[in-house]
């Protein structure tokens, strides 16, 4: 099963944190806080203008963003967990 997202939403691998702090303390799974940032893995082909031409979207299969917290709306697609977001949910692209 695979899913392709439409219009201007975009379907997100949200990466875990760390469990580790930076001190070496390991974090219980219910002291994690929700990611807010993932890699897309599909883009949809982007919002219908009023002209009929769609929209180019900014992002990209493969880029790693950032997004707001209770953003988009979970799905599990093969037992992974995924969101799907609107373009303009997404925060920023991180690069480098």
């Amino acid at each position: 099963m695979s899913v392709k997202p439409t219009e201007d939403r975009v379907l997100v691998k949200p990466v875990e944190s760390e469990s580790k702090t930076s001190s070496g303390i390991y974090l219980p799974e219910n002291a994690k806080e929700k990611p807010m940032k993932g890699e897309i893995v599909a883009v949809g082909p982007g919002k219908r203008l009023d002209n009929g031409k769609r929209g180019e979207m900014a992002v990209r299969k493969g880029d790693l963003v950032v997004y707001g917290k209770y953003a988009g709306t979970e799905v599990e697609i093969k037992g992974v967990k995924h969101l799907i977001l609107r373009e303009n949910e997404l925060l920023g692209v991180i690069v480098g």
